[in-house]
């Protein structure tokens, strides 16, 4: 059955990952330049947090002023990033099932995890991905 599968085999391996220090510009552009839509924020080796391209979003008051740039940039280097992040986010095991983690996602407000193994960053599972892994014709 293919919900029994490892969530290992359908995660985004060669994660992005920030550094807690990474200042809020560098991971805004890290989201633009790899067009993805969460980050893991490691201190050193360790999952501290995660931050989503909405959450840099809401920084952003560009729609209120004209000259946009001018205030991402205040917002930017007022902030720093374990302001911004979510702290100790909610992650699961590269052994965990496909069934367990789309069980998990459908209860909660992910929209994405971060996927550890031994502890450590191994990859990251969005919900985008459960659902095109669950549409796909079955390979047998």
């Amino acid at each position: 059955m293919r919900q029994r599968v490892p969530i290992a085999e359908i995660m985004t391996k060669n994660v992005v990952v920030a550094q807690v220090s990474d200042s809020l510009k560098h991971i805004s552009n890290l989201l633009k330049k790899h067009n993805i839509k969460h980050l893991p924020v490691l201190s050193g080796r360790t999952l501290v947090g995660i931050i989503s391209k909405t959450d840099i979003l809401r920084l952003s008051f560009a729609d209120i002023y004209e000259s946009k740039d001018d205030i991402d940039e205040t917002v930017f280097e007022t902030l720093r990033t374990e302001q911004v992040m979510v702290h100790n986010p909610t992650t699961v095991d590269v052994r965990d099932t496909v069934k367990e983690v789309a069980d998990l996602m459908s209860k909660a407000e992910f929209h994405a995890l971060p996927v550890l193994a031994q502890g450590k960053i191994a990859g990251i599972i969005s919900s985008a991905d459960l659902i095109k892994y669950l549409l796909a014709p079955c390979h047998h």
